[in-house]
């Protein structure tokens, strides 16, 4: 057991806790959360000294594991051969000794949703990982999280530097709307126990029909955005909206629509024309429009490790201060379908905690001095 005393506790469910502690319990849980708790026996007992102490971070778009950040030609984001491929999974590209993990970590990123890229229409499922760990099988704290969709340039130049389809909006729209159409009719087969023959990318789909996973749609301009909904809207079916650089000119939009947005990368360069809107102020604009989002990286785009970062960034761009801790905590978690063992510091949650040298949202350069990954010190400064 571990006791974590004499800390600035942000739990991020309910008001922060000066001079907090944390019990840990066997079983890597967090057992407690108060003002003051006594040390069972046996207890290693950590002084945070005064020290701010969060819930791990959490990314809730990358693809941390699946490219390696310095040799990016070990790159296994992508499936360029077959625009629909809902069928490719994650968990089986994540290398977990990537050391853009170990980085992560030094800077209290404890979980991270990782997946394909945006190369397909339909790429395949994201997982939610630890990124404390060897073997990535006991790494996963849920999979699949969502099925990758993509919007807008991306896939149109693969497919089109290809002579093949899509290399139009509309193209990318048709060949989501004919998975979506085919996948409805097998899904109520599968239901209604009506024989079929097997589909593995039908299979694969059957969690997004039935509302227990969202697509997860790349999508950066205006246009994209909608035509996101609109699909969504049409099939009935849950959805994060990623990347989202345009949102801030469809807050009416967005807020009616009611599916929340991954927001990021913000601080990377604008490579492309989808990006020429991207701004910082943009976490603000949606915050006072009332629309739920989350920050992410979209690493390698953004290293992971600058996850706070990017959220200080947004703060000193007008973002509220305790809406910036959201973002990279709870909300992620709550987007993901985590939130019952990450985002916040709760009785029964993982004991995934960080103690921090300072404040990561107001200082540069701020790092981790102690990361806890279910109930182990897993990163001492």
């Amino acid at each position: 057991m571990i006791l974590i005393k004499n800390g600035y506790v942000k739990t991020m469910a309910g008001a922060d806790l000066e001079n907090g502690c944390i019990l840990i319990d066997e079983e890597g849980k967090i057992a407690e959360v108060g003002r003051e708790i006594s040390a069972p026996d046996n207890c290693e007992i950590i002084d945070a000294e005064g020290r701010l102490v969060t819930p791990g971070l959490i990314d809730g778009h990358c693809h941390v594991g699946l490219t390696n950040e310095i040799y990016i030609q070990n790159d296994d984001r992508n499936e360029p051969i077959n625009p629909v491929s809902p069928q490719l999974r994650a968990v089986d590209a994540i290398n977990p000794i990537d050391e853009a993990l170990a980085d992560a970590i030094k800077c209290g990123v404890t979980t991270a949703c990782t997946g394909p890229g945006s190369t397909n229409v339909v790429g395949g499922s994201f997982v939610a990982i630890k990124l404390h760990g060897k073997c990535v099988d006991s790494m996963v704290v849920k999979d699949p999280i969502a099925m990758k969709c993509a919007f807008g340039e991306t896939p149109k130049k693969t497919y089109s530097d290809k002579k093949m389809s899509p290399v139009t909006r509309m193209g990318i729209s048709a060949l989501l709307r004919e998975l979506l159409i085919k996948s409805k009719k097998y899904a109520e087969e599968d239901e209604k126990g009506i024989p079929h023959a097997f589909d593995m990318k039908l299979e694969a789909m059957i969690p997004v029909m039935r509302k227990e996973i969202p697509l997860k749609a790349h999508c950066h301009q205006a246009d994209d955005i909608l035509t996101a909904i609109r699909i969504a809207k049409e099939f009935d079916v849950n959805m994060t909206l990623d990347h989202c650089t345009d949102g801030f000119l469809l807050t009416e939009e967005l807020l009616d629509a009611g599916y929340p947005v991954m927001l990021g990368p913000l601080v990377n360069g604008s490579h492309k024309v989808e990006l020429k809107n991207k701004s910082l102020e943009t976490p603000s604009k949606l915050y006072n429009a009332g629309i739920p989002f989350c920050i992410v990286t979209d690493s390698p785009n953004v290293p992971l490790e600058y996850l706070a970062l990017t959220a200080g960034m947004a703060v000193g761009a007008g973002l509220d201060y305790d809406a910036a801790w959201r973002a990279i905590t709870i909300n992620p978690a709550t987007f993901a379908g985590i939130s019952d063992r990450v985002g916040s510091l709760e009785k029964g949650k993982d004991a995934d905690i960080v103690i921090w040298d300072k404040d990561p949202i107001r200082k540069v350069g701020a790092k981790s001095y102690k990361t806890i990954v279910d109930g182990k010190v897993v990163y001492s400064m």
